[in-house]
Order: structure tokens, then C-alpha cells, then sequence
């Protein structure tokens, strides 16, 4: 098992890296990007990663 995790990016509420593995919902946004909900390992709380 690899130990290697990619990030989602970071938390905009504590500034840490948010692992892929706690990612919640991929969604794509009117404008036809990308939109990711995440729980940040940290403070717990459900995120937009940056």
C-alpha cells in the first residue's frame, strides 16, 4: 500500500493539506468546472478545498 496521498488542496478555514482519501463529493459546477466537498482531517469541518 502505497503511503503516498495526493492532495485535494488546502483547507480555507486552517491552511493544512486535505488528503484524497477525505474527499465527500465531486461535482461539476454550472459553469462546467470542477467542485470537490471534503472533511479536513484537522478542524473537521466540510470544505471547498483550495
Amino acid at each position: 500500500m502505497s503511503t503516498d496521498e495526493s492532495s485535494l488542496g488546502r483547507c480555507p478555514d486552517c491552511g493544512e493539506s486535505i488528503p484524497q482519501a477525505w474527499l465527500l463529493v465531486e461535482y461539476e459546477k454550472d459553469d462546467g468546472t470542477e467542485g470537490l466537498w471534503a472533511e479536513c482531517p484537522v478542524c473537521e469541518d466540510v470544505v471547498a478545498p483550495e
